[in-house]
């Protein structure tokens, strides 16, 4: 079972959310909204699952043929259904003891919950105020706990090893597949799964989302790593790029320091109550002054926690304040067709005082 203390507090902070934003009724899908609140990963298919919050009242959709699994994870009450009954007269009594059957509740549906599922609840309200998560759970999951910045931590730490003894096993003639498979052997040794891992050599990191393939490591290359494990339900995710050789070009060299200063920009930038973009804007006036400005593409960053990509993302029409316990990432590039790409990513989580990075490997 989950942490039931932590379940109750989580749930505990999710109805004064819903009083505050006069919200009548949460509905989540099988996702990582779902974990976060109860600890629960339930198995997602077609079969219809959805935890319902009302005011008073929380219980979960599940079929009957998991309904064991599940509770030994969360204490919630399940309102179970075979598939030879369907699910209707389940949601139905769940609905009911949720308080749910007012016209025109006020209904927040998980936006990552299967189309079918939300129209099976939909149907099932009468003429219910609909919208996503983003003011309710959403908003509760960019605010970290020490715990959740923890295990953050943690995953960045293994990470760092992982990125590390990959640039130091490079040879030529290596591929990018084998660097891959190497940070992932690291990760598995460790305890961890791989997140997701991009090794590009040359030409290929003009490429942001380069998939790695069987190019292989020659002298007086670049070489960028951009990987991440998942140790204990949370992943980490960083971007680091050397110069393999001993004849930098100096093109390199220059990026590398424009991308370093627009880091250290956007770090500045920053602050507790500032806009989302002002931290975009800080990356990219840098690499826009350096003459580089048509080479950076995309956002400066995103949020991460239990997925990979959450809010709060930093882009340059976000006007989202940044909140002290907001995680995210910042990670300016330059991409330069036919010669190399150069990214620099930090994660970080911002406290009172300005962000905290959270891999401690050196970006340069």
């Amino acid at each position: 079972m989950s942490d039931p203390m932590q379940a109750e507090t989580r749930l505990s902070r999710l109805r004064a959310r819903m009083k505050e934003t006069d919200t009548d009724l949460v509905v989540l899908g099988p996702s990582s909204h779902m974990t976060w609140l109860t600890g629960l990963n339930p198995h997602g298919d077609e079969r219809p699952v959805m935890l319902v919050i009302g005011a008073d009242h929380a219980g979960i959709l599940m079929p009957a043929l998991n309904a064991a699994m599940a509770g030994q994870v969360t204490s919630l009450p399940l309102f179970t259904w075979s598939d030879a009954d369907g699910p209707r007269a389940a949601l139905d009594a769940l609905l009911d003891a949720s308080d749910a059957r007012r016209p025109g509740l006020s209904v927040v549906i998980d936006e990552t919950m299967r189309a079918d599922f939300a129209l099976l609840l939909l149907d099932s309200l009468e003429a219910p105020r609909r919208r996503f998560t983003g003011d309710t759970v959403g908003l509760l999951r960019t605010r970290k706990d020490d715990e959740e910045a923890a295990r953050i931590k943690a995953s960045h730490l293994l990470n760092d090893a992982a990125v590390e003894a990959a640039f130091a096993a490079l040879t030529p003639g290596m591929t990018e597949v084998e660097v891959v498979d190497l940070i992932a052997q690291h990760y598995k040794a460790n305890g961890a799964g791989t997140a997701f891992c991009s090794v590009c050599f040359g030409e290929n990191g003009a490429f942001p989302h380069h998939h790695p393939g069987q190019t292989a490591l020659a002298e007086n290359m670049a070489v960028l790593i951009d990987t991440g494990c998942v140790l204990n339900g949370y992943p980490s995710d960083m971007t680091r790029c050397r110069w393999f050789g001993s004849d930098p070009d100096p093109e390199f060299l220059k990026v590398r320091d424009l991308v370093e200063m627009a880091v250290q920009a956007a770090l500045s930038a920053a602050k507790v109550g500032a806009p989302a973009r002002a931290v975009d804007a800080a990356a990219r006036d840098v690499i826009t002054k350096g003459g580089y400005g048509d080479h950076f593409p995309h956002r400066v960053g995103h949020g991460l926690g239990i997925d990979l990509h959450e809010p709060p993302y930093i882009t340059g029409t976000s006007d989202v304040a940044l909140e002290a316990g907001n995680v995210f990432s910042i990670e300016p590039g330059i991409y330069l067709d036919g010669k190399f790409g150069l990214r620099l990513e930090e994660i970080v989580i911002l406290r009172e005082d300005g962000p905290e990075i959270f891999s401690e490997l050196p970006r340069i």
